[in-house]
């Protein structure tokens, strides 16, 4: 009897053990409604609710129907980025066509105490991440010396390929700004599905402005990073979504040049 006791201790204290591995090294999960080449084609309007989106995580970017702003989520608060420049909070029904969600959990930290333009903070973290073959979740919490950002224009139907859409997208800068940015990198491999490389949201500290990064300067701040090792892709149901062509030749190119 005794010696059985001890045998389901032992095994109890495993699987205790086990529970508190699982807790503290849960794999991230990359949450994407819908695909970039579908943007790129016009596919503009999804059904997935930002309400149905902080379930599949707290913590991402994309934009809203009507290809109406940027989309900016983290600490499960989601803010709306619009076409002026301005940042408001998103409303539990707002719909998304295109958008990526995980539930960040930050693996990697560092303290930037040197001014770093965003090419120097991304080798950091190519460096920091060690393969080109890994998505990675970004967030910097700092003070910006500068921010350049765009913002994409509300569309109306019929609907325009997205290079025609933002042909005119207006841009802003935010000069000596604290604020946060949180986006992705993502491989090579997935550019269409998404967008290879840096994917990064910017919104100020009084959450008064904000949009998709094009360049910036960091004066001091805080980078978190997790790595990302599975991913799931919600594809939409919608006409537009079956009839669009989601293989163009040139896809490559029209995705650098929208969001580069």
């Amino acid at each position: 009897m005794a010696q059985h006791s001890s045998t389901c201790s032992c095994a109890e204290d495993v699987a205790r053990s086990f529970a508190r591995h699982a807790e503290h090294n849960e794999d991230m999960v990359l949450y994407q409604t819908s695909l970039m080449s579908g943007l790129i084609d016009g596919v503009y309007e999804g059904d997935v609710t930002i309400k149905e989106l902080l379930e599949h995580g707290d913590f991402g970017l994309g934009t809203f129907n009507q290809l109406d702003g940027e989309l900016i989520a983290f600490d499960s608060n989601v803010h709306h980025l619009k076409e002026d420049g301005s940042a408001h909070v998103a409303r539990p029904e707002q719909k998304t066509p295109f958008a990526c969600m995980t539930f960040f959990k930050p693996t990697i930290e560092r303290d930037l105490d040197e001014p770093m333009t965003n090419k120097d903070v991304e080798a950091l973290v190519n460096e920091l991440v060690g393969s080109d073959n890994l998505f990675c979740a970004v967030r910097i919490d700092g003070d910006f010396e500068y921010v350049r950002t765009r913002t994409v224009p509300r569309q109306e139907p019929p609907y325009k390929p997205m290079l025609q859409a933002i042909a005119q997208q207006p841009m802003f800068e935010f000069d000596d700004r604290t604020g946060i940015m949180v986006g992705f990198r993502s491989p090579e491999y997935v550019q269409g599905m998404n967008v290879a490389g840096y994917h990064i949201h910017f919104i100020t500290d009084d959450r008064d402005g904000g949009g998709h990064v094009v360049e910036y300067r960091l004066k001091r701040g805080r980078l978190q990073m997790g790595i990302i090792s599975k991913m799931f892709v919600d594809l939409p149901r919608t006409q537009a979504f079956k009839k669009a062509h989601l293989t163009p030749e040139d896809l490559d190119k029209a995705i650098k040049e929208a969001e580069g």
